[in-house]
């Protein structure tokens, strides 16, 4: 034990670095989230987020939006647990055999308008999992895709600037 404790002085810390986004750059871009949910919506933009099978990558990315450097609920955006109160359904992972239903529930619960956000490459088109006997495929196999956000797994950042794109689409 003392060893490792001395080696972990000499070494320095393990963690990554903060986020590359400044303060502002984020706030800017999270205010502008904001707006366009309140033009569009004429409110704040509410979030349901499922996990259809991942590997849990990108739900911890997601959590990370709610961090104490990100914490978007200060700029109204927020993840709610219905997804009869949400606009957006913000879906990880390849959808599972055993998911197919549970997804689309929650896609046919949502009220309009909706829009349907997959976050990931295994949301597109399976990733990694792609082929398995236990996978349905990519969520735009089950439901409609609006927007597909890239990465495995996207950064905070890139979360952010998918829901803006989204809003501000015509």
């Amino acid at each position: 034990m003392r060893r490792t404790l001395f080696e972990s002085f000499a070494h320095g810390p393990l963690t990554e670095p903060s986020p590359g986004a400044g303060e502002a750059e984020l706030a800017e871009l999270a205010q502008s989230v904001n707006r366009a949910a309140r033009t569009t919506l004429g409110r704040s933009l509410s979030i349901r987020q499922v996990d259809a099978g991942s590997c849990n990558g990108c739900e911890l990315e997601i959590h990370a939006l709610s961090n104490a450097f990100y914490d978007i609920e200060r700029f109204g955006l927020r993840f709610v647990a219905s997804p009869r109160h949400a606009d957006v359904l913000l879906v990880t992972g390849p959808v599972t055999k055993n998911m197919r239903e549970a997804l689309l529930r929650t896609y046919n619960a949502m009220p309009e308008p909706k829009w349907v956000v997959a976050a990931g490459t295994c949301a597109a088109n399976g990733g990694l999992f792609a082929g398995s006997y236990a996978v349905a495929g990519g969520v735009k196999n089950v439901i409609p895709v609006d927007l597909h956000i890239s990465g495995c797994p996207p950064r905070p950042v890139e979360l952010l600037r998918g829901l803006l794109a989204l809003l501000e689409r015509p």
